[in-house]
């Protein structure tokens, strides 16, 4: 019964998806919301401040736990690490408000699709439904399923016949007002957020809060100076972090504006056409594509075809066919049936379409499929309204660090209470005085001091043309030490160049046919295949498409043409056909035209293109084939391949050319209604294999550079392509991403079959330097001689996109053994290449990701730091883009991130030493109820620390990359060394300072005004005269500030600080020397000039206004020298030892502490292990003696037999790998 009580009281939103949130069900009770009110005001403000911070509080305040179908407020949880908390009201909508007659018969559906959420969520007779909002997508409650489920969008289960008959027709009127009130309107709206909504949320960030804490007191107790510059900076710092974001808000506003304003004709149900305005669209409804249209909503096609412009979704503006969804009469859900090629048939929000082709039965349709923030374009707002969080452990390092300082300050706060309570001071003294030292141990500009470093990288990164739109993330690229390339575009040229064909005849290779020779290509099925296997189209007189396409197009010298002349009309083809004729230079052809009937277009997935043509005058019809020769070849009868074929592709691919197949078949069928029927399935079958295309396409020239830059920086380098896995090799070679010499290890996992179980099969790819036929000799791995932390060097493991599949399904253990060491993941799908960073980074890598934007956009997200070189608007969701279209960027990123997270924790230390330094300084002085002057305070504040932190950070990156990473953590033993020695140094020179001041005969305690001080006035060289009684600052005792303790403690105080700063600005290797930060050398120098002359300077206003009492010359040196002691003994503490990474190596040898970092444990494994890497050997999932391997977490038990699950368990897994 609680099991159950406890699943209606909670259930999960998005099971499954990136956005997955915990959703749980609360009443409000009135008593626990008036208990509440009257406690805020009691609390003036501070109760509900706290539940503003901590929403979940409040819900748990004046709610009680109850089912989620009764539940008037709902609190959410993310369920990732970071457990963040939201809550949200359940908002009731209501039918009957609607102007038209609604049916309260339980019986009969409010909307036609069975499939809808819609007839499950309304209540009747009520006509009522339950919904929250999250993140701007609706969620109505589904009373028969009992959760919340997402509208907005037509359900997946949908078929084909479905679509076609539910919705093919239109909605009537009745569905669409329905649909209106439930799914909300069809508009991507990004609010301008006003200016006093965006300065609440920042004064009341909790660090402001504590800010405005803080200046209260300070100004009630007279530091009115130091007050005012810290209310100013604040206000600076708040008004441009206002601006910021306003800009922000604004830039996204107008991006998404004009997509609500976008008028689209719809046809309704039993009215015909109508017009309307795009927001007032709805799931279901039919689209009228007129011509060009920027897409207001996703839909899939239904009738007709289309050309689309997809560049805001991949970032490639390289137009794209869209085919229309088959008729097909089974149940299977749509998306199934398309598998995943469902892609071509749907129009996404956003993209444009620049071409409709009707197909001669009225005019091109497509149903409404998502609306508003469920669309392609709304999910990208998204991306950029709610970024992913950053788990970075600088910033969790540095809460603690905060926190522990906190709790020296409440020491501080009790300390200061014994002391003034002790010595008689009134309540509201001591308290003020307690709390004063409470607000010193933490220095209030330590946050905002983090961010200078990154203002400073990212100012820098632009002048290099790198821009940025997560600031956060680029401290973590100082961390990262795995990038991963896409090839075609970023590491390699955009364009290829045609190198030649290989055609076939009688089952053999013939002679090349050179592109470069100048000779026309000859007439036959090959050319005609290359002339008509394209998705090319004619735009304004331009021929437009793939670059692939194209160039493969102009080697044909054959032309599309625009107009259907008389001749090709009496044929029966229609307008939408494209028509290619031979071109000026083309080779003599008997063929007057190819008219193209059907296509099916390219698929990532499928890794082929075909198309249906009619050679003019010919009344049987052609099929043509072009895709990658591994693909190709198992679609083509095996008497027509010839068998030296994978010899001669690996001939060309080994030398790094983009290898293309072409195949053909006659269709035995003369009726054009037969062709339109085809399936896919039929068309790629039985085919002719006609022969190759080479095309070549070359290394950009930065490629080599940077990569070995980053290689000698022992940042690991990765390439992630959907090209052929050969030429990716060799392009990884020609790279020397891949270094000479080294083994290349090929991994291919096959797929359980009936009587065979997954396997994978490790095989030796031969080196071949200079092409065909030169062998390299093999390095021993085994190898003694090679160095045990070198192994893993020595070999690279490359495998496709299946096998990457395979074995992330069947071999799951296995995979971060070959992570470790793989270099090379080609033919990989756009969710594969996502898959493969965050495998990465469980190894615990942070993970790079430079690509140009197509089909890399989930990775470029995933990735720690992605940097996208297209400026499409896909690439918004980017972190990092370049507008320099080169890998350049990468280094460039790399370096002064290292630079930003070294300069953060410079500022961060100093700070704590900063505040830690005041902390002892004025602990002491509480001793005899004295404090620094409010000028001796501001010195040290504004002219030193303020200072320090704005101009610390501007030190450049260092133009070479170290090969070791500065260290991403807080609480490391060095940095944690750092603070605690260097506190130990001042607390011992502040105390000693303090204690030996009293032994001198001339001292004595100024507060009393002892005639002692009165006499041995005459004994200073200095004719400076204290007449005044008080301080004149506000101070709380007569005196308290005038003091020799003040007066010897301020200087080595603020010498302190100086030192620090410059101890803490640490140049090589990650920054440049210090001297270069011209800023920050003049105003330390300075700073220390000043206080010196503070120091040794005899003039009365001076010292008046300094609030400093007269000592001997001797004394002031002693001081003086006693503060540059410590600074020397402090800066080789730092310099020879904290900072000494050979040092600490050894120590870390020596004590045999290893990096818990996933990929180095398996290192280190795999260097002791005599068996690996494997080669020319296949390893089964299982086999009749120990079983099968399974992955329980990808399997479920209803998938896997009975006796397989018997022997599935861990010990039939460390069985198999002993077998390994």
């Amino acid at each position: 019964m609680e099991e159950e009580s406890k699943k209606d009281h909670q259930a999960l939103l998005n099971p499954g998806e990136e956005n997955e949130l915990e959703v749980f069900g609360y009443q409000t009770q009135k008593l626990r919301r008036v208990l509440f009110l009257v406690t805020s005001l009691l609390t003036c403000g501070v109760l509900p401040l706290i539940f503003y911070w901590k929403p979940q509080w409040r819900v748990w305040a004046y709610c009680i736990p109850c089912s989620l179908q009764e539940a008037d407020t709902v609190l959410l949880r993310t369920t990732d690490e970071f457990q963040r908390y939201m809550r949200k009201k359940v908002i009731c909508l209501y039918l009957s408000t609607l102007k038209i007659p609604i049916s309260k018969n339980t019986e009969e559906p409010l909307v036609a699709d069975c499939h809808s959420v819609i007839n499950k969520a309304v209540l009747k007779p009520e006509l009522k439904l339950r919904c929250i909002q999250v993140q701007k997508i609706r969620y109505v409650w589904n009373n028969l399923e009992k959760k919340f489920q997402k509208v907005g969008l037509l359900e997946d289960s949908n078929s084909c016949y479905d679509i076609h008959h539910t919705f093919g027709l239109g909605l009537t009127t009745e569905e669409q007002e329905i649909r209106r009130l439930v799914c909300g309107p069809n508009a991507i709206e990004v609010e301008i957020q006003p200016i006093w909504k965006l300065l609440v949320k920042q004064v009341l960030n909790p660090f402001y809060v504590l800010q405005v804490f803080t200046l209260t007191l300070w100004l009630s107790q007279g530091y009115i100076e130091y007050s005012v510059a810290i209310i100013i900076l604040s206000v600076l710092s708040i008004g441009l972090s206002v601006y910021d974001l306003r800009q922000q808000s604004v830039k996204l506003h107008n991006l998404v504006e004009d997509h609500n304003k976008v008028q689209v004709k719809i046809t309704v149900k039993g009215k015909g056409l109508q017009e309307l305005e795009s927001r007032l669209l709805v799931p279901g409804d039919v689209l009228i594509l007129p011509g060009k249209l920027s897409l207001p909503c996703d839909a899939v096609l239904i009738d007709g075809s289309c050309v689309v412009n997809e560049g805001m979704l991949t970032g490639e503006s390289i137009p794209v066919i869209k085919t229309p969804l088959p008729h097909a009469e089974n149940t299977t859900a749509w998306k199934s049936h398309s598998l995943e090629d469902y892609r071509k048939h749907v129009l996404f929000c956003g993209t444009e379409v620049i071409q409709v082709k009707t197909s001669g039965q009225g005019p091109v349709r497509a149903v409404v499929l998502q609306t508003g923030y469920n669309t392609a374009k709304g999910d990208l707002v998204r991306s950029i309204l709610y970024p992913r969080p950053l788990n970075f452990k600088l910033y969790n390092d540095a809460f603690k660090f905060i926190v522990s300082l906190a709790f020296l300050g409440i020491m501080g706060f009790f300390y200061a209470l014994g002391v003034y309570k002790y010595h008689g001071a009134s309540p509201q003294d001591t308290m003020a005085m307690a709390l004063l030292l409470l607000t010193v141990a933490v220095p209030p500009v330590l946050p905002a001091a983090l961010t200078t470093g990154i203002v400073y990288a990212q100012r820098r990164l632009k002048k290099k043309r790198i821009f940025c739109i997560s600031p956060q993330r680029i401290n973590m690229c100082g961390q990262i030490n795995l990038v991963c390339f896409d090839k075609t575009g970023t590491l390699t040229e955009d364009g290829l160049d045609l190198w030649g064909t290989v055609p076939t005849v009688d089952n053999c290779f013939q002679e090349v046919h050179s592109f470069t020779s100048g000779k026309a290509l000859p007439w036959g099925p090959l050319c005609a295949a290359m002339a008509s296997c394209h998705s090319l189209i004619l735009l304004d007189g331009t021929i437009q498409g793939d670059p692939l396409d194209l160039k493969m197009f102009e080697g044909t010298a054959w032309q599309i043409i625009e107009d259907c002349n008389a001749d090709y009309c009496e044929l029966g083809i229609s307008d939408s056909n494209v028509i290619i004729k031979p071109g000026p230079k083309a080779s003599q052809t008997p063929v007057e035209a190819i008219i193209v009937l059907r296509q099916f277009p390219f698929s990532s997935s499928l890794q082929r293109m075909s198309v249906v043509a009619q050679l003019a005058g010919e009344d049987h019809f052609h099929v043509y084939v072009k895709g990658a020769p591994e693909m190709l070849a198992r679609f083509c009868r095996p008497e027509t391949v010839p068998r030296n074929f994978p010899k001669e592709l690996r001939n060309y691919t080994v030398q790094g050319f983009r290898v293309i197949a072409l195949a053909h078949k006659v269709l035995k069928m003369e009726k054009l209604s037969e062709v339109i029927s085809l399936t896919r399935e039929h068309v790629e079958s039985e085919l002719t294999f006609l022969g190759l295309l080479v095309m070549e396409n070359r290394l950009k020239k930065e490629t080599k550079a940077v990569l070995k830059e980053l290689s000698e920086a022992r940042i690991r380098t990765v390439m992630i392509t959907g090209d052929n896995l050969q030429t990716a090799i060799t392009v990884a070679k020609n790279s020397e991403m891949i270094p000479r010499g080294s083994q290349v290890i090929l991994v291919e996992a096959k797929e359980p079959e009936e009587f065979t179980p997954a396997s994978v099969t490790w095989q030796l790819v031969e080196n071949q330097e200079n092409g065909p036929g030169k062998n390299e000799t093999y390095i021993n791995i085994g190898d003694s001689s090679v160095p045990v932390e070198e192994k893993g060097s020595c070999y690279h493991f490359a495998m496709s996109g299946k096998s990457y599949q395979v074995i992330l399904q069947h071999f799951n253990s296995l995979l971060p053994k070959i992570l470790v060491n793989g270099t090379i993941f080609a033919r990989m799908s756009p969710g594969q290449k996502s898959s493969l960073v965050e495998e990465f980074q469980k190894l615990n890598y942070y993970v790079g990701m430079c690509g140009d934007g197509a089909n890399d956009c989930g990775a470029l997200k995933m990735a720690h730091a992605g940097i996208s070189l297209s400026e499409q608007e896909a690439s918004v969701a980017s972190p990092f883009t370049s507008k320099t279209t080169n890998i350049e960027c990468v280094p460039h990123l790399i370096r002064e991130g290292r630079a930003a997270l070294v300069s953060s924790f410079g500022v961060f230390k100093y700070l704590t030493m900063y505040g830690m330094i005041q902390f002892i300084g004025t602990s002491l002085l509480y001793w005899q109820l004295q404090l620094f002057g409010n000028y001796q305070y501001l010195m040290q504040d504004v002219a030193i620390t303020l200072m320090v932190c704005l101009t610390m950070s501007a030190t450049h990156a260092y133009p070479k990359l170290a090969p070791y990473r500065p260290s991403g953590q807080l609480l490391s033993p060095p940095l944690l060394l750092s603070v605690v020695l260097n506190a130990c140094f001042n607390c011992i020179v502040q105390v000693c300072a303090f204690l030996l001041l009293k032994q001198q005969p001339w001292y004595c305690e100024v507060y009393r005004y002892s005639k002692c001080f009165l006499d041995s006035q005459s004994n200073f060289s200095t004719n400076v005269s204290l007449s005044r009684n008080g301080t004149g600052n506000g101070a709380l005792l007569p005196g308290s500030v005038l003091s020799f303790e003040s007066t010897t403690l301020w200087p080595i105080t603020t010498i302190n600080c100086i030192t620090t700063a410059f101890i803490f600005s640490k140049g090589k290797p990650f920054r440049k020397p210090i001297y270069t930060n011209y800023i920050f050398s003049f105003l330390l120098a300075s700073a220390l000039g000043l206080t010196i002359f503070l120091q040794f300077s005899d003039f009365q206003d001076i010292y008046r206004g300094m609030e400093f009492v007269p000592t001997v010359t001797s004394w002031r040196v002693s001081v003086l020298v006693a503060a540059l002691t410590q600074f020397c003994v402090a800066f080789f503490v730092e310099d020879a030892i904290l900072q000494n990474r050979a040092l600490w190596l050894l120590i870390k040898k020596e004590c045999g502490i290893y990096s818990k970092s996933q990929y180095r444990i398996w290192q280190r494994k795999l260097a002791k292990d005599p068996t690996w890497p494997p080669t020319n050997r296949t390893d089964y999932s299982g086999d009749g003696r120990n079983g099968f391997y399974i992955n329980q977490g990808f399997e479920s038990s209803e998938q896997i037999p009975k006796e397989k699950l018997n022997l599935g368990g861990q010990t039939t897994e460390q069985h198999f790998w002993t077998r390994l």
